[in-house]
């Protein structure tokens, strides 16, 4: 069991069921641990460092994807396995609990299970993401050093060729046949675009059928590759307001538990579902610098793997410290300066005025995220502004 304290008490991680619990400074206390120095000045919502840090291992990945959203290549940059390890040794220092590892494609790199290995030595759970285009049984053996391993899968046969622009659903089920022989945790992560939606209820059944414990559906994001098509693929306003209810519908139907990514908050908050709900499918809003933060191939921290500043190297260990207790300032000043409509909306502390990538794609970082369907109504009920200059003919 792995504890971390914090100013409202601590974070408890449990292996069985594998789970981040917060407790209070009393259970704490019960646990045997004394008073922190957390526990003494001004309470605060931030915590002393995020949960879960996205480790994007490299840029390097031969299947150009077309909507790749690192815009991966053959020789695309990555971290050493030598800064791999400092990045890890310094993520344990601060007490992050779960580390992505990613890409790219990090199964590319011959030393992904040494970074794997080397996280769990420092007491980091290691979690993967792969397209699993070249998985072997005695890879799936190795993969048991991992926590969750979720294989992209954008669409079921022929959907995914139009998805991702080459024929590889075979090895992607293939991927996941054989890490479901070793393992229980293995899942799907699925980009939901204006094309794929559609037909998100083939993935679930896929999911279902293999015995996977778990989808999560991923928002189209303007980065990358993607961003050239964003504008085509972004949700159209229907599917913005359908993503949700889908979601539990798939549950439901497959008894499978179906998860939406931090981007999909206002989607969901639009329904104006109670807490619990909107935590049991994996949606708190976006957690950018605080639950969450991400570290790049030139080691850089940034608060989300898709975008914002950069906060500094995790190779050094002053400005780690600094970005932790003080940085992502562009994603953590959100709630205080948001503009209409997201000032008078009842979920603004969760939703955070949803995805700043896609509102920077979209003309302003600090703006609302435009694909939120409340926005949406608001901007309907504007007036239109008109040029104060008359057109002579």
């Amino acid at each position: 069991m792995k504890v971390r304290a914090e100013w409202f008490g601590g974070i408890v991680s449990l292996e069985r069921p594998r789970a981040l619990v917060s407790i209070n400074r009393a259970m704490m206390r019960l646990l045997g641990f004394a008073d922190s120095a957390r526990w003494r000045g001004p309470e605060t919502d931030q915590l002393s460092a995020p949960t879960e840090v996205h480790v994007v291992l490299s840029k390097r990945c031969s299947a150009g994807c077309t909507s790749c959203y690192v815009d991966a290549t053959p020789q695309g940059a990555a971290l050493s396995l030598q800064d791999a390890k400092a990045a890890l040794d310094r993520l344990a220092a601060h007490g992050v609990f779960h580390v992505a590892l990613g890409g790219g494609e990090a199964m590319d790199l011959d030393y992904l299970f040494e970074v794997a290995d080397h996280a769990r030595s420092v007491g980091i759970l290691p979690n993967l993401t792969t397209a699993g285009l070249n998985m072997t049984p005695a890879l799936a053996r190795r993969c048991r050093v991992f926590g969750q391993i979720n294989v992209s899968v954008d669409g079921v046969g022929e959907r995914y060729r139009e998805a991702r622009g080459f024929d590889g659903f075979a090895l992607a089920e293939k991927a996941l046949r054989l890490l479901r022989k070793e393992k229980r945790e293995v899942g799907i992560n699925t980009v939901v675009s204006r094309s794929s939606y559609p037909h998100l209820g083939e993935i679930v059944a896929l999911a279902k059928r293999l015995r996977l414990n778990e989808v999560e559906l991923l928002r189209f994001k303007p980065s990358g590759r993607g961003a050239a098509n964003f504008e085509s693929e972004d949700l159209t306003p229907e599917q913005a307001r359908g993503i949700f209810p889908k979601a539990q519908w798939l549950t439901v139907r497959h008894r499978m538990r179906v998860k939406l990514d931090c981007s999909f908050a206002p989607m969901v908050f639009w329904h104006r579902p109670r807490r619990w709900v909107a935590k049991f499918f994996g949606v708190v809003g976006c957690e950018g610098g605080n639950l969450l933060a991400s570290v790049l191939p030139d080691g850089s921290i940034t608060g989300c793997s898709f975008g914002g500043p950069d906060e500094g190297s995790i190779l050094d260990p002053a400005a780690t410290r600094r970005a932790f207790e003080s940085g992502f300032s562009a994603f953590r000043s959100y709630v205080a300066r948001a503009p209409e409509p997201c000032n008078t909306c009842d979920y603004l502390a969760l939703c955070k005025g949803g995805c700043r990538v896609v509102a920077k794609a979209k003309g302003d970082w600090w703006q609302p995220d435009p694909g939120c369907p409340r926005v949406m109504e608001w901007r309907a009920t504007q007036p239109v502004r008109r040029s104060p200059f008359k057109i002579l003919s």
